[in-house]
Parts: structure tokens; sequence; C-alpha cells
């Protein structure tokens, strides 16, 4: 996989999640969640993000549960529109791979984190995982 994340510091140890036995999931991936407890590797803008896989999960390998980072520091990659040191941040798959990342929307309801440096296309950058999604009714 391109692009993946890599941890700096660990802030929080990783958490077992669901996954389907035959999915393959890269190290350092940004992780969506569905129900029940099951996550995949992101593949939208507007997907309810819930971590970074701390290791990597091979397809049909027999296993059905992955380690999931909830909180850290990681080093990412910047998409097109770039990252803002101390905005907040959301994949960039509608424009770039499944992990890079840019400046949060003014709409989005979907948030990976928060930018710790400036970076423009392609650049590597750190930043916080604290993902977030809010919904409204």
């Amino acid at each position: 996989m391109a692009d993946e994340t890599v941890l700096i510091t660990e802030l929080e140890p990783a958490v077992p999640f669901t996954c389907a036995d035959a999915t393959g999931i890269a190290k350092g991936a940004i992780l969506e969640i569905s129900d029940p407890d099951t996550v995949t590797t992101t593949n939208g803008d507007g997907d309810p993000i819930i971590g970074i896989a701390k290791r990597e999960k091979i397809a049909d390998d027999g296993q059905t549960k992955i380690p999931v980072y909830l909180r850290g520091i990681f080093r990412g990659v910047a998409g097109a529109a770039g990252v803002t040191v101390g905005k907040g941040i959301q994949t960039d798959t509608g424009t770039g791979t499944a992990n890079e990342l840019v400046d949060l929307d003014n709409d989005s309801e979907r948030i990976v984190g928060i930018a710790l440096e400036t970076a423009t296309d392609r650049q590597t950058f750190k930043f916080y995982l604290n993902p977030i999604s809010i919904e409204h009714a």
C-alpha cells in the first residue's frame, strides 16, 4: 500500500477490532469502522475513521482480528490540497490515495486528527491521530 502512516509516539496501546478473513490490510493503513466493530481500509472521504492498523493483515490468513491505534502521533502524507499546522485533517481519497490527508472541509463530519506540521502535496508531516465522527440529525 502506498503512503502508509508511521507511528512516532504511541499514546495508547492498540485495541483489537474485527476484520474479515478475506480482507488484506496494510500496516499503517487508515481504517474506517462499520457495524459490528469491524474495520477495513478507508476508501472514501466521508468514511467514519476509527484509527490506524498496527500490523499487516494478510488476506485469507485465517485471522479475523487486527490491532488498531485509536490515538497517537504519526507521520502521514499530505494530499494535493496540503495540510496546515493546528488544523483538523481528513482523508483525501477523492483526489489521492487512501492514506493521503488534507485540511478538513468546512462541512466535514469525519475528522482524522490534527496536523502538527504544515505540508504541501506529497510531503510527509506529523499529526495527532484523534478520530471523531459527528453526525447531524
